[in-house]
């Protein structure tokens, strides 16, 4: 191979680059991103980002990184196509030469069919450019409404409301982060942001988006209810961007669709990232993460099969939320358990849930307790379980599993 093409310059593609020098490629590498920055670090974006007028991205890795490793950087460059047959990828402005590729494409926010979404002063969240947008809306802002109890929802609630602003949260589901946590993390979370002075609103959906000369006034609720609002955020969910593979003709379900290497349906191209849809070895069953540590280790996995290194992906994956003071961290995938046992107390502010599927540990949700989630990465990966005595048991030392 002589050039390597990556698309994308989120998490996964910065992190396909450097390891493509580091596995020993020494042909050409191209990073194409329609994105004008150098690739940064997105989880910010929702809290420091916007909290502070002069704050600046955090580039994942300096200019010089890659000037110093021959990685080349074609930014601000869209790409709108692939020719499999010739080995092109086609951009808005030309076209590039191909040995073998690296999709990483990522995901862009979901926008719901509601009355009013084009309306000014309706912010949604997925880019620096995004950000900045919102950061300059926050300088004048005073009523926030969220439409959306997910992660970025209620992170981007926190940050309003420590900027002083009067926020309230609509969520359609009937608890927070309903499809990603357990209820008691649910539970935690309402009470922490109504202690905010932020109001929540659980099962309740938008009607539509209320306009005065282009701009947003108000939220309208299914129930009737009008919410003023001169801002409106809305958070509820991404789509994976399989465009550029669907019309190369790989295959393509809820996400560009990869084998347990990384590799798509042609044997050229790897993907990685929030765009992949792959077989996970745990659940037995194909899923689609949106997270930064997938990303980053699909890469790696990826990287390696177009080195030869060819190797099953087998990375546990792990989350994190950082909303206002608290942070809540996950690891393992919950979908599938049928028992769930507490650890600690949620009215000390610090507590881990531990999910099981029968006796098998799948999944770890903690508030404000780091070291049962960093042990918790311990031990899914090592396909250790506690019994669920052991962790209901304050004075068991749950780090003696890891030793025998």
């Amino acid at each position: 191979m002589k050039t390597i093409l990556i698309i994308g310059g989120g998490h996964a593609g910065a992190q396909a680059a450097a390891s493509l020098r580091s596995d020993g490629f020494d042909g050409r590498v191209i990073l194409v991103s329609a994105e004008t920055e150098l690739p940064y670090h997105r989880p910010p974006l929702s809290k420091a980002f916007i909290k502070t007028a002069d704050e600046e991205l955090q580039e994942l890795r300096p200019a010089l990184f890659y000037e110093k490793n021959g990685i080349d950087l074609e930014l601000g460059r869209k790409a709108v196509g692939i020719d499999r047959a010739a080995g092109e990828l086609l951009l808005e402005d030309g076209k590039l030469a191909f040995d073998a590729m690296v999709l990483a494409p990522g995901a862009r926010v979901r926008i719901p069919p509601v009355p009013g979404i084009d309306l000014g002063n309706v912010f949604m969240l997925r880019t620096a450019e995004d950000a900045r947008r919102l950061r300059e809306r926050f300088a004048v802002a005073k009523d926030v409404v969220v439409v959306g109890g997910g992660f970025i929802g209620l992170e981007l609630a926190a940050t309003a409301r420590l900027l002083g602003k009067t926020v309230t949260v609509l969520e359609a589901a009937p608890r927070l982060m309903g499809r990603v946590v357990a209820p008691q993390i649910s539970a935690f979370f309402l009470d922490l942001h109504r202690g905010f002075g932020s109001t929540v609103l659980t099962e309740t959906s938008v009607k539509a988006i209320l306009g005065e000369d282009g701009a947003a006034v108000a939220v309208e609720t299914l129930a009737g209810e009008r919410i003023a609002a001169d801002t409106v955020i809305v958070g509820v969910g991404v789509v994976p961007n399989i465009e550029l593979a669907s019309e190369a003709g790989l295959a393509v379900a809820n996400g560009i669709t990869v084998d347990e290497a990384m590799r798509t349906s042609d044997p050229r191209i790897v993907a990685a990232g929030d765009a992949v849809e792959f077989h996970h070895w745990q659940l037995g069953r194909t899923v689609r993460l949106e997270s930064v540590q997938n990303a980053v280790d699909q890469a790696k996995t990826a990287s390696a099969t177009l080195m030869g290194k060819a190797e099953p992906y087998r990375a546990v994956p792990w989350f994190w939320s950082d909303q206002g003071d608290v942070k809540l961290q996950m690891v393992g995938l919950s979908n599938d358990a049928d028992r769930s046992v507490l650890r600690g107390r949620p009215e000390d502010g610090s507590f881990s849930v531990f999910h099981y599927r029968g006796d098998l540990l799948v999944a770890i949700d903690s508030v404000n307790r780091g070291a049962d989630h960093m042990l918790g990465r311990r031990l899914l990966a090592a396909c250790t379980s506690p019994t669920p005595e052991q962790v209901a048991d304050p004075g068991f030392d749950l780090k003696t599993l890891m030793t025998r």
